[in-house]
């Protein structure tokens, strides 16, 4: 429940954590909810970052494993969301998938609404301290089956050039593997499990 807070009366902000495997929908389904949003994967870390994770695949030398949670900024993402529950504003960086690295910057400002959604593929990752720090309003991972979302995901990550087509394909296969097991600990970490419209449908009747 939003709250008030004691000191200035200023309203308090909160968060509502939307995870999901890559290619399940949460940018859309966050576009259609119609509140301000923040962009963790705009968290990654650089992509000459030696503290990068890194998968062996057939068919290739090791890549850099984007899928695994030490590929991104967990604190700096906890950070822009208490900063944005506490003052309703945040200044965010704008990560270029392409080229692995950090492009610019953008200000994203609540406005006066009494939520925001924070969507990205490693969401589930910072449910447990959202709770702590009582920033949480709501956290769901978003799922379709998994055919559904390889194909979104190829085409998606083709129509934006994120990654060179080989790339794509052998970690499209690896993520069509994972799917299951991305959605599971996405539930461990505190996350309801929901297909796009029933998310979308339940998120609406919290927010109003």
């Amino acid at each position: 429940m939003v709250e008030e807070r004691a000191q200035g009366g200023s309203r308090k902000h909160q968060v509502i954590v939307l995870a999901g495997p890559s290619g399940s929908g949460k940018s859309h389904l966050a576009d259609r909810l119609d509140l301000p949003v923040l962009r963790l994967d705009d968290f990654y870390k650089e992509g000459d970052d030696p503290t990068l994770p890194r998968l062996d695949l057939a068919g290739g030398d090791p890549i850099v494993d984007w899928d695994h949670p030490d590929s991104w900024n967990a604190a700096a993402a906890v950070t822009a969301i208490e900063e944005l529950c506490r003052t309703g504003r945040t200044d965010a960086p704008v990560y270029d998938l392409a080229t692995s690295s950090t492009t610019g910057h953008r200000v994203v400002e609540l406005a006066g609404a009494a939520y925001f959604v924070a969507e990205g593929i490693f969401a589930q990752e910072i449910v447990a301290e959202c709770t702590t720090r009582g920033l949480l309003a709501d956290a769901v991972c978003v799922t379709q089956r998994p055919v559904v979302t390889f194909v979104r995901r190829f085409s998606r990550d083709l129509r934006e050039h994120r990654k060179p087509p080989f790339y794509l394909v052998r970690r499209g296969l690896h993520l069509l593997t994972e799917q299951r097991e991305v959605v599971a600990r996405a539930k461990r970490l505190g996350c309801r499990v929901l297909s796009p419209h029933a998310a979308y449908d339940e998120i609406r009747a919290l927010t109003g």
